[in-house]
């Protein structure tokens, strides 16, 4: 059953809020009109997105459990008052997805795709409450601003103003705001395919969240993510003889999981290089410093150095992950009582691994490994690896864009250590690629899954217009 949308805030806070969404709605319909210059449309434009974004950090979609339908109701009353057609479906109550289509011409269409969905907050370690949405000292705070109701903002935005351009579009462009990604994206992205497959039928290009831009000393770069490692989350199992806790065996369900545990620890996985990390490792080495340039300019040939690799691994944790499969031990368990040998052990790892090879090659070589101490694994999510090619008119368009707009910047294809719903979207053969414009100082707090997460108000504004810009080079003639 479809959960009761129900406001149970003051009246007059409905009011007011009504108020000022109607006069934003006005400047709307106000943007094209004749006299109406390319700064006014701008500025009203970033307002907007400004409003929009605070509007969505204040919907609760906090996964678990997600409530998601907060945010298709907020995005269905914004389409109405557009005239834009619009569809929904929720994969289970209350888990909402949306999506809309400005109708174009003949080339394949283009998916501005976003999660509505965001990670807890432990409110007693941020400085205000993380659903406020306040601006304070030039930040946009709260839970989302950056992952990823920022550049969920920003995707509205460029949406509604090809809508009110009457422009004519040489392809389809799809909005689509989705459950779960959080989670695995298997009550969004996931069930869509399966239940909603027309939304992907003419796709040929995606932009999702995943890339960033950040400035260092001047230098702006934009990264653009065309792969991921790919996730394989996995449990160890294992069942042994119990007994008392004062009487211990040689052997138990507990030590077999330590013994384990330690296999996997005490041998790493070799490095290696694949394509698109050397593509970016050469990137990074044109400002990495002569400490590491050297070394990220023939990455190849630095992985044969144990020095190097020791250096990176307790320096760059993230550098590192990009040259070799990883598993971190996150979760286990034993006995219930501190006294009991339990017949029964598990642990948990999260695996990522490049996207050279399937996954189920990954869990063979890791079940050989651990084959002496009797462990058996479980599989609870792996992922398909997939690559997005970077010579297309939507990479070009980034380039070009950014360039014009961000005179001596660079664009730079990466590879994300985390996953995103993309991943889905690969495995259907749509380039999709992990694009934000907002440009982050070298240094600055985000706060992105963690405490205090925030986003400057000013860059912000900028994202809004340089997004648009790149949408735009693509989607018309």
């Amino acid at each position: 059953m479809e959960p009761a949308l129900l406001d149970l805030r003051p009246n007059e806070s409905i009011l007011m809020e009504t108020f000022v969404r109607n006069i934003y709605l006005l400047l709307a319909l106000l943007l094209f009109l004749p006299g109406t210059s390319q700064a006014q449309i701008t500025d009203n434009l970033e307002d907007e997105a400004v409003v929009w974004l605070q509007d969505l950090i204040r919907l609760d979609t906090i996964n678990p459990p997600g409530n998601e339908y907060r945010a298709v109701d907020y995005f269905s009353r914004i389409f109405e008052a557009e005239g834009i057609a619009y569809q929904t479906a929720e994969s289970a109550p209350g888990r909402g997805n949306i999506w809309a289509r400005l109708e174009g011409g003949d080339e394949p269409a283009l998916i501005l795709l976003q999660h509505t969905d965001v990670v807890p907050a432990q409110e007693e370690f941020w400085t205000i409450d993380p659903l406020s949405g306040d601006i304070r000292d030039g930040y946009i705070l709260g839970r989302g601003a950056r992952d990823m109701k920022g550049l969920g903002a920003i995707q509205l935005a460029t949406f509604l103003s090809l809508h009110r351009s009457g422009a004519e579009l040489n392809r389809d462009v799809i909005f689509l705001a989705t459950a779960d990604e959080e989670a695995g994206g298997f009550y969004g992205v996931g069930w869509l395919i399966e239940n909603r497959p027309e939304i992907f039928a003419d796709a040929g290009f995606l932009l999702n969240e995943g890339g960033g831009a950040s400035q260092d000393e001047g230098e702006v770069v934009f990264g653009v993510e065309a792969t991921q490692k790919v996730p394989v989350w996995l449990r160890l199992n294992v069942v042994d003889t119990p007994g008392h806790g004062s009487s211990p065996r040689p052997q138990s369900a507990v030590t077999r999981i330590v013994e384990a545990l330690h296999s996997i620890h005490s041998n790493p996985f070799p490095p290696r290089v694949i394509g698109p990390v050397a593509d970016y490792f050469a990137g990074l080495s044109i400002d990495a410093g002569p400490e590491w340039a050297p070394f990220y300019a023939n990455i190849e040939q630095a992985i044969e150095d144990p020095d190097f690799m020791a250096k990176l691994h307790q320096q760059r944790p993230g550098h590192n992950s990009l040259l070799r499969d990883t598993c971190s031990l996150t979760r286990m368990e034993g006995s219930s009582k501190i006294n009991v040998i339990p017949p029964t052990a598990w642990a948990e790892l999260d695996c990522r691994i490049l996207p050279d090879k399937p996954s189920g090659e990954f869990i063979s070589e890791l079940q050989a490994l651990i084959e002496p101490t009797g462990v058996e694994i479980e599989t609870i999510m792996a992922f398909t690896p997939a690559i997005s090619e970077t010579n297309t008119r939507l990479f070009e368009a980034i380039e070009s864009v950014t360039r014009e707009l961000h005179p001596g910047s660079r664009v730079q294809a990466s590879v994300s250590t985390g996953f995103t719903d993309s991943h889905f979207t690969r495995d259907l053969g749509i380039v999709s690629y992990g694009f934000n414009p907002l440009i982050t100082q070298a240094g600055e707090h985000t706060g992105v899954h963690g405490n205090d997460e925030q986003v400057p108000e000013a860059a912000f504004r900028r994202a809004v217009s340089d997004y648009y810009a790149v949408v735009r080079r693509v989607v018309i003639d």
